[in-house]
C-alpha cells in the first residue's frame, strides 16, 4: 500500500537573516510566528494530507528538528555535507517505496489559507498519481525580483526564470502567465529517482552510495562530497516533460530576508513609526531621525541596522563573518 510522506527539506541557515539566523539555530528554529517556529507550522500543515514526515537536513538541524517530530511517524535523515535539493530529495526517495508519493516541503516558508492549500496540494498528489511530477506556483501579487517565476499555460510549463531584475519583474506581472516558484514539488518516489538517473546519472550514483553507507540515516562526509550539488530545478524539472504545474491561491512568503518579516510583522500588528522604520529584538525606546524604511534588529551579541530597499545584502554580511570564522554566525 503505497503511503503519502511530507519530505521536509531543512538545510539552509537562513543569512540573509541575520543576526537572528545563526548556524546554530537557523531561521525555521525561531519561535517568533505567532510562538511557533516555520519548522513547526510547515510539519503541522501537512499532517491531514499524509502519513509520515521524513526530514532531510544538516546534521547540525538534528537535534533542533527532534522534539517536533517526536509526536508523528518520521524519520530524520542527516546530512554531515548538504549537496543541494536534488540529493536531498534523492535520500528521502530511496528511503520511500517506488509508489510512495512525496509531498516535498521548504521548513522555512510561511503558508497562510489552509483550504487553499490543500486544495492546490490535492489536485498536485492526482497529477502525482498519473506519473507526473507536480510543481506549485503562486499566482504573484507584486513585481517580486527575490523569487523564480514559472512560466505556464493552465497546468503546462512552459519555461522556468531566474530571480528577474525589477523591469522583467514588472513585465512578468503585466503578462499574467507567470508565477511565482514555491519550491513545493509533488510526485512518485520512483519517478523522481528515474528522472533523476536519466538526466544526472553521476548525481544519482553517488547519493545511493552516499545513502548506502549511512549509519542510523546518518550520512558520512566522505561520500556525501562525492555527491555533484545541484538543485531540483537544475537537475530534473528544466529538463523533464512530465512536468505540471499547479496554480496556487494559498498566501506563500520564502521569509528569506528581512522585508518579508517585517511585511508579516506588520501585518500581525508590530508597532512601526510614521516612515516605516521597525525595531526588532528590543524593548528599548529607539527613535529613528531622518531615516525611513529601516529596519533595526537586536540580538544579544549583534545589531543590524538595515534599509529594507537592500534586505538581500544582508547575506554579505554573513559571508564576510563566515571567511573570518566568526562566532557571530
Amino acid at each position: 500500500m503505497s503511503k503519502i510522506i511530507n519530505v521536509v527539506l531543512s538545510g539552509g541557515v537562513g543569512s540573509r537573516l541575520w543576526p537572528l539566523s545563526r548556524k546554530a539555530k537557523p531561521k525555521q528554529y525561531l519561535p517568533i510566528f505567532g510562538g511557533k517556529t516555520l519548522f513547526e507550522l510547515t510539519v503541522e500543515r501537512n499532517q491531514p494530507l499524509v502519513s509520515k514526515v521524513t526530514l532531510v537536513g544538516s546534521i547540525q538541524n538534528k537535534d533542533l528538528a527532534e522534539p517536533y517530530l517526536s509526536k508523528f511517524n518520521s524519520d530524520i535523515i542527516a546530512e554531515a555535507a548538504p549537496r543541494n535539493t536534488a540529493a536531498a530529495i534523492a535520500f528521502a526517495a530511496f528511503r520511500a517505496d517506488p509508489d510512495d508519493i512525496l509531498i516535498v516541503t521548504p521548513s522555512d516558508h510561511l503558508i497562510e489559507g489552509e483550504e487553499d492549500y490543500q486544495q492546490a496540494i490535492n489536485q498536485g498528489i492526482v497529477f502525482a498519481q498519473e506519473g507526473y511530477i507536480a510543481t506549485f506556483g503562486i499566482i504573484p501579487t507584486r513585481p517580486e525580483t527575490g523569487y523564480g517565476y514559472i512560466e505556464h499555460e493552465g497546468n503546462t510549463v512552459l519555461s522556468f526564470r531566474e530571480k528577474p531584475n525589477e523591469e522583467t519583474a514588472r513585465d512578468f506581472l503585466k503578462k499574467g502567465s507567470f508565477l511565482w516558484n514555491s519550491g513545493i514539488f509533488c510526485f512518485k518516489a520512483g519517478v523522481f529517482l528515474e528522472e533523476l538517473m536519466r538526466f544526472e546519472p553521476k548525481l544519482y550514483s553517488a547519493a545511493e552510495t552516499a545513502f548506502e553507507y549511512a549509519q542510523d540515516l546518518v550520512l558520512d562526509e566522505e561520500h556525501s562530497l562525492q555527491i555533484p550539488s545541484k538543485s531540483i530545478d537544475y537537475a530534473v524539472l528544466e529538463r523533464s516533460d512530465l512536468i505540471k504545474v499547479v496554480p496556487a491561491k494559498f498566501r506563500w512568503s520564502d521569509m528569506g530576508a528581512f522585508d518579508s518579516l517585517f511585511s508579516y510583522l506588520k501585518e500581525k500588528g508590530h508597532p512601526v513609526d510614521e516612515n516605516g522604520n521597525i525595531v526588532v529584538g528590543t524593548n528599548k525606546h529607539t527613535v529613528f531621525v531622518g531615516l525611513s524604511n529601516c529596519m533595526l534588529i537586536n540580538t544579544e551579541d549583534a545589531v543590524l541596522i538595515l534599509d529594507r530597499n537592500r534586505s538581500q545584502d544582508v547575506k554579505q554580511v554573513y559571508e564576510c563573518l563566515e571567511k573570518e570564522n566568526s562566532l557571530l554566525i
